[in-house]
């Protein structure tokens, strides 16, 4: 059992780094001796759970490789945050929608209430504006170019659908640059919303969580803390579903 332990803090070490690890690195990470580490290394390379690259630094191995798609292929990502949608609900006393991209645009799928009313007039079926919605924004910004023209022409058919103004692609590429997208009093009046992307194992997006509440309840500016609060948890989903750094806002500091 003990030996499965030090494997285990292997691994994670490995995991925690997101790189290929020299054995003096590695072992250190995991808080051990690099002649304790080494056999536990072998047998881990013996298993196909890791491999060493033309640099002798330790990887995943195609074990790992394998049991990580598998991971993947069952994983459904609106089931999968449910608790942190559940989570940050709690910890922000707002409302938290989820939604996802339906065949007539971005559908809430999960609404999680507040603990005090907030009369945000948002049901599980509502398919959001891509225009004047934060929920459909952030899921504009990383649309294809094609697909983006394509539902724009069907907008008016979404909840405060409309026509998207002269800055739209200016406040698309803010969102991209940000990852998180605001709504203060519009297209309801009285509530604000901020919403945040997450990805997926291939860098796409795969579903978009928001916060909502009465104006004036909390500070809805995407500089504020509940705006990080959000982006943490669109991160760890992110990183849950196998993200790319690059794709979860996870490089750089975004």
């Amino acid at each position: 059992m003990q030996s499965l332990d030090n494997t285990g803090q292997l691994l994670a070490a490995l995991v925690a780094a997101g790189r290929p690890l020299p054995l003096s690195e590695l072992a250190r990470a995991a808080g051990m001796a690099p002649a304790k580490a080494f056999p536990h290394l072998v047998s881990l390379q013996k298993t196909g759970l890791l491999a060493r690259d033309a640099g002798g630094d330790f990887m995943a191995g195609p074990l790992s490789l394998e049991l990580g798609l598998i991971a993947l292929q069952r994983l459904s990502p609106a089931r999968e945050a449910e608790p942190e949608v559940i989570e940050l609900a709690g910890a922000t006393g707002l409302s938290v929608a989820m939604a996802v991209l339906g065949p007539l645009g971005p559908t809430v799928v999960r609404l999680e209430e507040a603990a005090r009313p907030q009369h945000v007039s948002l049901r599980v079926g509502t398919v959001m504006s891509l225009v004047n919605t934060a929920i459909g924004r952030v899921w504009a910004a990383w649309l294809p170019p094609e697909a983006l023209a394509a539902r724009l022409g069907q907008d008016s058919l979404r909840m405060a659908g409309g026509t998207p103004p002269a800055d739209y692609p200016q406040r698309l590429a803010r969102i991209r640059a940000g990852h998180i997208d605001n709504a203060q009093g519009r297209p309801v009046p009285g509530i604000d919303t901020l919403a945040a992307p997450v990805f997926d194992h291939t860098g796409s997006l795969a579903l978009v969580i928001a916060v909502m509440g009465s104006t004036g309840s909390f500070d809805s500016d995407t500089g504020s803390a509940t705006a990080d609060l959000l982006r943490q948890a669109a991160r760890r989903l992110s990183w849950r579903f196998g993200a790319p750094a690059e794709a979860s806002g996870t490089a750089g500091g975004t």
